[in-house]
Order: C-alpha cells, then structure tokens, then sequence
C-alpha cells in the first residue's frame, strides 16, 4: 500500500504537525501567553526583591536607633554620641532633660531662652513623647545653626512647629550699632524612653 509523501512525512516527524498552518496560531498564541506569564513572575519578583531590600533597611535602622546594633557609615545624627530618647524615670524627668537640651542649644547658637514650658500632659505624651513650648532671641545669622543641632544632636529631636518674628527697627535709617534679635517660637518633641 502506498501512502501518499505527506502522510509518510506526518507519521515520521511529529514536530513537522507542530508547524502546519491550522498548528501555528495556537502555537503563537501559547508562546506569547508563556512569555507574558514569565514577564509577570519576573517583575512579581523584582518587587518582592525592591520590599525585602526596602524591610532589611528599616529593621537596620530601628537596631541602631534602639542601640541592639553600632552605626555603621554616614547615617542621620552620624558622630554624635549618646541615646536616641530622651531618658529618666519619670516623664517629668524626661521633660526637664528635653527642657536642658534645647537650652544649651540656644546658648550655644548665641541665643537667649525668654520662656519654656514643657507639655506632660498631651495626647503625644500617651505614645511616649514629650514636648516643650520655648520662646526665644536669636540672631538671623545664628537660626539656622540652632535648628542644625536641634535636628542632628544626640538625642533625637523634632521640630513640631518654629514661628518667627522679624524686629521692628525704630526707623529705617536707624545707624544702631547692635542689631535687633528675631523673636522665635518654637515647638520641639522628642521620644522618651525609661532608663534602666
């Protein structure tokens, strides 16, 4: 019995089915949905990679701030020494030690403290921050120096809220050899943690 060439050809190669004309659209069709399916896992990875990345650095951060793990490089607040928090006892104590530090802040800035009061009975002292109210004299000059060491020294200060008040010379031509001091009002949090 003799068979017709192309049946001889289908029975000896099975792959030359593969690539007859009614196999070729599903065959297109199924290599673009294999592709598309990869694409998909590899950008779903990329993204699982970019989060743990992201988590490794946060639980870095939060072992140094705690002090379970040394700085390592140039970090935030990198050569300053001592606690994160704010540390005492007792709230009261923690708010006396903010109360101290932003006082040599502005002294060392060259400044004046004219009033402070200190929050312990806020809703942020709930969740363990304390806040202090100060209202200062400062040099122009000399603000930005302040709110640096404010922000960067040991321990970990947040500026909540800073109102300036420019001075009102007594005349515009006034030849006055000392400057007039800005007035600032300043709202400064820090966390406070209890010492052991």
């Amino acid at each position: 019995m003799n068979l017709p060439f192309k049946d001889v050809l289908d029975r000896a190669h099975p792959i030359h089915k593969l690539f007859t004309r009614e196999h070729v659209v599903p065959l297109a069709v199924y290599l673009a949905l294999l592709t598309s399916l990869l694409i998909v896992i590899w950008l779903a990875l990329a993204g699982l990679a970019s989060d743990y990345a992201e988590y490794a650095a946060a639980t870095d951060i939060l072992d140094q701030l705690e002090g379970r793990k040394p700085a390592t490089g140039l970090a935030y607040g990198a050569g300053k020494s001592g606690s994160p928090f704010l540390e005492g006892r007792t709230v009261t104590i923690a708010g006396a030690a903010l109360q101290h530090r932003v006082d040599a802040a502005v002294n060392e800035a060259g400044g004046n403290v004219l009033s402070s009061q200190v929050d312990l009975q806020g809703s942020d002292t709930r969740q363990g921050y304390v806040r202090l109210s100060a209202n200062l004299e400062i040099d122009q000059s000399n603000l930005q120096q302040l709110l640096y060491e404010l922000e960067t020294g040991m321990p970990f200060l947040f500026i909540d809220q800073l109102v300036v008040q420019m001075p009102q010379s007594a005349g515009r031509f006034d030849t006055g050899s000392e400057t007039p001091r800005m007035r600032v009002q300043i709202d400064v949090s820090g966390q406070w943690q209890v010492s052991k």
